[in-house]
């Protein structure tokens, strides 16, 4: 699957709909945006069942706002609806594969643990 657009109107359809779900914050105006802009939407290519969103903090600043967006480019990662990858500024091609093979390799059912347990 390309890329596709992200708004306010659909991120929490696109979070909640399971699996891998990649963001990336950027604008038009940012020099790091527009290096790393190719390199997401090529990996993109290479792995049709995660979703890999773009959201153009400047269309969507109260959405940007939301996920306290301080610096751009920001990856933000989330698998079965819980964000585990936050991270500002560009990855090379070969992190953000190797992000994307840790992101499949997490048991979730021990994230969902840890996540229970830290809110006792």
């Amino acid at each position: 699957m390309a890329t596709v657009e992200i708004t306010a109107d659909t991120i929490e359809q696109t979070i909640e709909e399971g699996g891998i779900v990649l963001l990336d914050f950027w604008a038009s105006w940012c020099g790091p945006c527009r290096q790393f802009g190719p390199t997401f939407e090529k990996v993109s290519e290479d792995y049709p069942e995660i979703v890999f969103g773009k959201i153009n903090t400047e269309q969507e600043q109260s959405l940007a706002a939301s996920f306290g967006i301080n610096s751009i480019p920001t990856i933000m990662a989330f698998r079965d609806g819980i964000g585990i990858f936050n991270q500002p500024g560009a990855l090379p091609e070969a992190s953000l594969r190797e992000l994307i093979q840790q992101i499949e390799a997490l048991d979730m059912n021990d994230v969902r643990k840890q996540i229970e347990e830290a809110q006792k």
